[in-house]
Parts: C-alpha cells; sequence; structure tokens
C-alpha cells in the first residue's frame, strides 16, 4: 500500500443520528490495495449525530484515515460540501451523504480499478437500492432514468443519472465562486468536473440510497425541484465553457413547453441543412 492517499470519501451530514454509524461503518469496511481517507463534515448538527461519528472513528481499528471536521456553526448544505471536497487529497473523490450507505466492501477497489485503467473516464458509478425508511422497503428506482453503459457530458446535460452514494470522479477541478449558489451540488460537480471525458456506469449494485422524511432532495415538492434544478441549470449555461451542442441542450431544459419546442425545431433545421 502507498503512502500517498488514492480515494478520498467526502461524506456531509446533519442530523443524521439514525443513519451515520450504518453510513461511516461501510466505509471502514472497505477493502483496498490502496490507501482511503474519510473526510466527515457534520454541519452542526443538533442531535446526537456528534456524540455516534465520535464513538465510530474512536473505535476505528481499520487502514482509512479518518478526519472529522465538527462545524460549531451551521455553514448550510453547499458552503459545507465545498470546504469538505477542497479538503479531499485522494487522486478520487468518493461521495457519500450520511444518510446513505455502501454494500460492497470491493466498491471502490472495482471503481479505481476502471477508472485507472481507462484515463479517457472522468466519472465512474454504479446501480443502487433506493430503500424507503418511512415502510422500511426497497423501492424501484424511479428517480434517475436509465442510461447506457458509457455516456458523455451532452446526456448528463439532459439531467443527472447518477446516485450520489454510487459516484467516483477524478480530483483534479477548482470549484469556481457560482458553484455555492447551485442549488444542485452533485449534478453541478459532475458537470463541471467531466469536462471532455466519458462516463461509466457499472452494472454491480453497490449502494444503498435512503429515502425519508428529512432527505434533503426526496423530501421536495416537484414544483421546488424544478426551480432548484432551472436555477442550477442556468449557472452551468452561463459559467462553463461548453460546446454549442451541450448548450442547446441546457437551454432547452431552461424554456417553456411552447419555447422549447420552436427552439428544438430550429436546431433540427440547423442540422438538416448542414447535413444536406
Amino acid at each position: 500500500m502507498t503512502n500517498s492517499t488514492k480515494v478520498s470519501v467526502c461524506m456531509i451530514t446533519y442530523n443524521h443520528e439514525l443513519f451515520i454509524k450504518q453510513a461511516i461503518k461501510s466505509v471502514l469496511m472497505q477493502k483496498t490495495n490502496f490507501k482511503v481517507e474519510l473526510i466527515i463534515a457534520n454541519d452542526c448538527s443538533t442531535d446526537d449525530t456528534s456524540n455516534i461519528i465520535k464513538s465510530v472513528i474512536n473505535k476505528n481499528s481499520f487502514s482509512v484515515e479518518v478526519n472529522y471536521i465538527n462545524r460549531d456553526v451551521n455553514f448550510g448544505m453547499m458552503p459545507n460540501f465545498i470546504d469538505a471536497l477542497k479538503k479531499c487529497k485522494g487522486k478520487y473523490i468518493a461521495l457519500l451523504d450520511g444518510d446513505d450507505y455502501w454494500t460492497d466492501p470491493l466498491k471502490l477497489q472495482k471503481q479505481v480499478d476502471f477508472m485507472e485503467a481507462n484515463h479517457e473516464y472522468g466519472i465512474c458509478f454504479h446501480n443502487i437500492k433506493i430503500y424507503d425508511q418511512v415502510n422500511q422497503k426497497f423501492l424501484e428506482d424511479t428517480i434517475t432514468r436509465e442510461v447506457e453503459e458509457t455516456t458523455d457530458i451532452n446526456e448528463l446535460a439532459k439531467g443527472n443519472y447518477i446516485h450520489t452514494p454510487s459516484v467516483m470522479l477524478r480530483n483534479d477541478f477548482s470549484i469556481p465562486e457560482w458553484f455555492k449558489r447551485s442549488p444542485l451540488g452533485d449534478w453541478a460537480l459532475y458537470m463541471l468536473t467531466i469536462k471532455d471525458r466519458k462516463i461509466k456506469r457499472l452494472n454491480d449494485v453497490m449502494a444503498v440510497y435512503r429515502v425519508h422524511d428529512t432527505s434533503i432532495w426526496s423530501g421536495l415538492t416537484q414544483d421546488i425541484r424544478n426551480k432548484k434544478t432551472n436555477i442550477s441549470t442556468r449557472l452551468i449555461y452561463n459559467n462553463l465553457k461548453l460546446s454549442s451542442e451541450t448548450k442547446n441542450i441546457l437551454k432547452s431544459r431552461l424554456l417553456k413547453p411552447k419555447q422549447k419546442k420552436t427552439f428544438i425545431n430550429k436546431v433540427m433545421n440547423k442540422i438538416r441543412n448542414k447535413i444536406n
């Protein structure tokens, strides 16, 4: 095992006393031939989250290095996320929120093996299960759409299809000022980091995304989700250097249905004229 950190696991948490122990233990159980660090950023939880974290990491006899950040004041989700990302030293970053957990002890090893062998890929993610905490049962994944095993930024621009606890990305990016204004931290991060590289989906099911009453995203109404998505889409459209094709995809998502139809027709006519 080398001295340099290969993977940084970025875990943000707030009032996850019911779930945080399982989340941390699912990181500590990882079997790898490389060095792993776990960054836990607790955004001034008001429940027993902090005591549970300290109890688990104090008993940690595993090879994972743990950096626990226990905030004295509430930063807010995005500032907490950004600060945690900046503390990640690994060549790769894996994301895991404090209310989700991994199920495969070889998850990180499988993803690193793929990324090391395929430099043209910037993101690697995998299939997950969704657990309804309220009704104590697993659900069909209706949150994200199915995509091919290899995709790119144009597919990602159509909307997020990567569950947070499944993702690993290359840590070769910087966080711009506009990023902290994005309500969608994960999708905006993927769009920011992918550039001209590919995205790989592994078929293995290696994590559980938990749905519960206090879930940051799944607990929102569809109207609020749409508004937050539009804000993030506009920030990405206005601030990232993207191809005209990617820009057009993002622009079409910002238009009202009638405007969208007209816009798409114009784009298709331009394509037909080029072909002819």
